[in-house]
């Protein structure tokens, strides 16, 4: 059976049908349903190649991902695919490890295979890689943030903010001496924090102590070394790590160092990863709407794509974190309702 046959068993136009294998939400749920019934029971497979040809379209979208090992871009992935895949598009995910030759690459190839959009997250590059993408027509969107790009759509976090609020939580809880593990990756988010981890420190007279702001690897094993760098002469109060990786790594090295949190140490992260409401003691971090951002991103894509943004005005989307108060920061009141 093909899309004539399906259209005239259901007793709606071609163009109906295609709505419906297309733009489903266009299509009134009666009549979606009706079609997409005769569509089951026909076993019937769109010719997605052919349909390329016709709407100028491949029904594809890149997806340039710094490091698939990381946790929360597989929850931003998880937000556009949840927009992506009703509209019958697929992903073609490019792991770049954190690389800006692969990362130019991998942008090439995607534009080699036609695809109807990018989406970069926490991009390395500079503008002018993206006026390359641009120039071939094809719609891009970045999800994190980079100082080059300033007049790109984007989807970001403001990341200053929610360090500061952690570091004001953890001054109010009467922590003075705070040491900073802050990764390699994101590049900019992350230079982002210790912004805000200085300015509160700042804010609230306290010296900042240079010899407590370590550069590790955005790992569990990067935060281990830099915990054990950290703690080799005199301890902080506390630890904000800029990962809850790092912050995983910190605790496992307090912990081999008999060093008790939260009891000795206060420990605290970034991201809100899956893992952090199962560590013992369960960590304190920053809540990132990941999965909020994946969604976003792939919302203004797809109006480029289908051409709802004409004024081609860069849509720029700023979301905000929130704090999760676990018991890893030593906060001994109120933790149930503030969980």
């Amino acid at each position: 059976m093909n899309i004539k046959q399906i259209a005239k068993a259901a007793g709606v136009s071609v163009a109906t049908v295609s709505r419906v294998l297309n733009h489903p939400e266009n299509v009134a749920p009666a009549t979606r349903e009706r079609i997409q019934k005769i569509i089951d029971e026909a076993e019937y497979t769109p010719n997605w190649f052919a349909q390329g040809l016709n709407f100028n379209r491949t029904k594809t979208l890149g997806v340039i991902v710094p490091h698939m090992l990381t946790a929360m871009y597989t929850d931003i992935i998880s937000g556009i695919e949840e927009v992506a895949r009703p509209k019958g598009f697929i992903t073609f995910l490019c792991n770049v490890e954190r690389d800006p030759k692969m990362e130019r690459e991998y942008i090439g190839q995607l534009i080699q295979r036609r695809v109807d959009g990018i989406i970069i997250m926490s991009s390395t590059l500079e503008e002018k890689y993206i006026s390359v993408i641009e120039a071939e027509k094809i719609p891009v969107v970045l999800i994190g943030e980079n100082r080059e790009h300033g007049q790109c759509n984007s989807v970001t976090v403001d990341c200053r903010l929610g360090a500061a609020e952690m570091m004001a939580h953890l001054i109010e809880t009467g922590h003075r001496s705070i040491g900073f593990l802050w990764g390699n990756d994101p590049q900019q988010e992350t230079t982002n924090m210790l912004a805000g981890y200085k300015n509160i420190l700042r804010a609230n007279g306290i010296p900042i102590n240079d010899g407590r702001i370590l550069k590790t690897e955005n790992s569990i094993e990067g935060g281990y070394l830099g915990a054990r760098k950290m703690i080799a002469d005199e301890w902080p109060d506390a630890i904000f790590a800029t990962s809850d990786e790092i912050a995983y790594g910190a605790m496992d090295a307090l912990k081999d160092s008999g060093i008790c949190i939260p009891e000795d140490i206060a420990v605290v992260g970034f991201g809100n990863n899956r893992m952090s409401n199962l560590v013992d003691p369960k960590l304190t971090t920053v809540e990132l709407p990941l999965r909020k951002m994946g969604i976003y991103g792939a919302r203004i894509l797809f109006d480029l794509i289908e051409g709802e943004n004409d004024d081609r005005t860069p849509r720029q989307i700023l979301l905000q974190s929130k704090l999760r108060i676990r018991r890893s920061c030593g906060h001994k009141e109120r933790i149930e309702e503030m969980f």
